[in-house]
């Protein structure tokens, strides 16, 4: 049985007040955003990758919203604190203004992504649609971009890989362009969601 991600490496917060986590897929990485409301103190923290980023003490008002950003493009996330009854609260993190569900639906339209391992390293590429910007492990990579035949082809190297991104017709308006990853002339899987 799968439990997700491993984040054992980073430190362990055993608080209390710990309300919300969530795991945001951007083109620089996973990132993990978590939650502390205190409801007795009014105490409200946000860690962004294990890093606090923001914290107020003694807030009267338990509801209400705390804006931050996340990773190197800066995306604005924001954490809504609803009431639903009594003392019990509901917490829903948005992203550019979504539902992190829609978010994640639409970013799936906009990006392509492939986890592969080089020469033991994992590396998680990702490709912004709308830029043909590529990324690996949340550096943005150096690319260069060409027409062939029957599409587009942008060239990269990942350490002593030869990798290229094809963009191609689907043939169908729907399904639009289809990309593929290539690496030394081999074609990587794309992951089926944006993790």
């Amino acid at each position: 049985m799968d439990d997700g991600p491993d984040f054992s490496s980073e430190p362990v917060r055993m608080s209390s007040d710990l309300a919300g986590v969530w795991e945001v897929a951007l083109s620089d990485g996973v990132h993990r955003i978590e939650f502390e409301h205190g409801t007795t103190t009014g105490k409200r923290v946000i860690y962004v990758d294990g890093k606090e980023v923001l914290r107020r003490d003694w807030m009267f008002k338990l509801v209400g919203k705390e804006t931050f950003s996340v990773g190197q493009a800066d995306t604005k996330a924001t954490i809504n604190i609803d009431a639903v009854s009594g003392f019990a609260y509901e917490y829903t993190l948005e992203i550019n203004g979504k539902s992190l569900k829609q978010y994640m639906e639409n970013r799936s339209k906009v990006t392509s992504t492939w986890l592969l391992n080089l020469d033991g390293i994992d590396c998680r590429v990702v490709l912004e649609k709308d830029t043909m910007d590529v990324w690996c492990n949340g550096e943005k990579i150096e690319t260069a971009g060409e027409f062939v035949d029957d599409g587009t082809e942008t060239h990269f190297s990942l350490g002593d890989h030869s990798c290229c991104v094809k963009a191609v017709s689907s043939g169908k308006r729907r399904d639009g362009i289809i990309h593929t990853l290539l690496v030394d002339g081999t074609e990587v899987p794309k992951i089926a969601s944006q993790i």
